[in-house]
């Protein structure tokens, strides 16, 4: 048994801690992808309160452990790559709903609930915490902060961080943090909420969150139009300077439209929600600014669901293969002007891969790209990332080989804050020990 283990059953109970060769083979993968050499924490941790999240994050203080936090361990293969990790905790098991105000329309939950399990609890109450993130099954609130991991519906309710109203979040001294309030209007505080979104847990574990609430529509519908590059340019640009309000508009590549079941072309897809006449209006407005020789076809209910799933990112859908396993692709998040995502998805697929599978958000220009690895070469991806910068914005690896991750800067950050994330670092985490080498710069 390693020091490590022996410690830790001395604050928890021996089933909420694992040792290194006792962790199971569905949770070694995803650890194994965060460090260099693929070794694993000599343990495993799994508090159940908050309180013993404090209490195991002081003893790997005193220890100088090196700590990866996670929750599910759903993206645990996204960001850089560490030396190593001596102890790995896992929020899941901080699972609870703490408060939910119905009337002020806030949740305060603990980070290791699923958002899955969050949202058939909410819909009771005709309510919905309006983010659809990457791996919709197992993502939990925690992660899809630490990873600021919105989705498709942030072109209607903004960035997770702007639904973020409160945080609780442990030190890397054990000691308990807040930011923030229970109320929308909560003015008290450093804003530490945006200061820990995507913040890949190297400033400290998220323990609670407390989150903005909206109603869910009485109706939606989902309007696809698909054809050439320039006909799909010109609607979208049209649609953003339009009044039509759709709470997620995307533009999706021929490959990704086919794995979705749709025809294989560059395809813009608009969701409406709202009262029924709201919908129909918004409807007929969007297939009226159609231009000619586009085809508006709408889906409802069944039909639509599948478009909005994020299960695409398993390699799901209607044209999986084995060639999307995970070692076989390259999962990147890109960010360009919305005028230039068109362009960018065309370029993708005529000059690297018509396989690559793509998906961008009109409003914002963010947006998600899979590639096979036959193709992400260094070359390919150095020659990808000028071409998005040349777009004003950026191209960050989220998931790659290991081979890739160790011989190219998958963050490719060029601004001029990192003097001061690095001060921020050593002001919340001196000693390195929380999820240090994964952020942006190393950190």
């Amino acid at each position: 048994m390693s020091t490590v283990v022996s410690i830790l059953e001395s604050l928890l109970a021996a089933d909420r801690v694992i040792s290194g060769e006792q962790i199971t083979k569905t949770l070694k993968v995803p650890l194994s992808s965060t460090t260099v050499d693929g070794a694993l924490p000599q343990a495993v941790a799994y508090p159940q309160t908050e309180g013993e999240l404090c209490e195991v994050m002081a003893c790997a203080c005193a220890h100088r452990w090196r700590v990866l936090p996670f929750g599910s361990g759903s993206k645990l293969s996204w960001g850089g790559l560490a030396q190593g990790f001596d102890l790995a905790v896992s929020t899941q098991h901080l699972n609870q709903i703490i408060d939910h105000a119905v009337g002020d329309m806030t949740l305060t939950a603990a980070a290791g609930l699923k958002l899955a399990d969050l949202k058939p609890q909410l819909a009771q109450q005709q309510q919905c915490l309006a983010i659809d993130p990457a791996y919709p099954d197992r993502a939990t609130l925690g992660g899809i902060v630490s990873t600021a991991d919105t989705g498709s519906l942030r072109q209607r309710y903004n960035s997770v961080r702007d639904m973020l109203i409160g945080i609780s979040f442990v030190r890397y001294d054990g000691k308990l943090a807040k930011a923030g309030g229970r109320v929308v209007k909560n003015v008290a505080g450093y804003d530490l909420m945006k200061l820990m979104t995507g913040a890949y847990g190297s400033l400290g574990i998220i323990s609670q969150v407390t989150f903005r609430l909206y109603p869910i529509p009485d109706a939606s519908k989902t309007v696809i139009v698909a054809g050439a590059v320039n006909h799909i340019e010109k609607f979208a640009a049209d649609l953003r300077q339009s009044s039509l309000t759709p709470i997620a508009l995307d533009i999706l590549s021929p490959s990704l439209a086919t794995k979705l079941g749709l025809d294989k072309a560059f395809t813009l897809a608009a969701c409406f929600q709202s009262n029924l006449p709201g919908v129909e209006e918004q409807v007929t407005r969007f297939s009226k600014l159609a231009p000619q020789p586009l085809s508006p076809q709408v889906l409802e209910g069944d039909a639509e669901a599948p478009l909005w799933d994020k299960r695409w990112l398993n390699g799901a859908g209607a044209a999986a293969d084995e060639s999307w396993r995970d070692d076989a692709i390259v999962l990147a998040k890109v960010g360009v002007l919305p005028g230039k995502a068109v362009e960018l998805l065309a370029k993708v697929h005529d000059q690297l891969s018509a396989a690559a599978c793509g998906q961008i958000h009109a409003g914002s220009g963010i947006g998600t790209l899979m590639l096979p690895t036959t193709v992400a070469t260094t070359a390919n991806l150095q020659a990808l990332r000028a071409l998005c910068e040349s777009f004003g914005g950026y191209l960050i690896i989220l998931q790659a080989p290991k081979s890739l991750k160790t011989t190219w800067d998958v963050w490719g950050y060029s601004g001029n804050a990192l003097p001061i994330m690095r001060q921020i670092k050593a002001t919340f985490d001196p000693h390195r020990l929380l999820s240090a080498g994964r952020f942006i710069g190393g950190l």
